[in-house]
């Protein structure tokens, strides 16, 4: 086995955008074509799901609906949205966007959490 050159200059530091845009199956699971069930685009759905229940059982939205048509799904929750003074934070940065913490103990995704244990 021939020796490989390993120093400083082989290890890239990557800014936290690049990093996402260059390995989202870090945060999303593995990418997929979307013939898996635990590919990663359903997990950005249930993520979303999750947040579309959290935002109902804690009366902030009157209904959640979801719609499949021609494999494409939209999801509404018909709650309380980002502020618009937060909208450009939420979406362009790392880890901004975060609800009440003290309601969040009941939320779908806790529960599902503790089921995962």
């Amino acid at each position: 086995m021939a020796k490989s050159n390993y120093t400083e200059d082989s290890i890239k530091s990557l800014d936290w955008k690049d990093h996402i845009r260059l390995r989202p199956g870090m945060y999303i699971g593995k990418l997929g074509d979307g013939s898996s069930p635990d590919d990663g685009i359903y997990i950005l759905l249930k993520e979303v799901i999750d947040n579309c229940i959290d935002e109902f059982v804690m009366g902030n939205g009157k209904r959640v609906d979801v719609t499949i048509r021609e494999g494409i799904v939209t999801v509404r929750d018909f709650g309380r949205g980002i502020p618009l003074g937060k909208v450009i934070d939420c979406v362009s940065k790392h880890n901004r966007c975060v609800k009440e913490k003290p309601k969040l103990q009941n939320s779908s995704a806790a529960r599902w959490r503790k089921t995962r244990r």
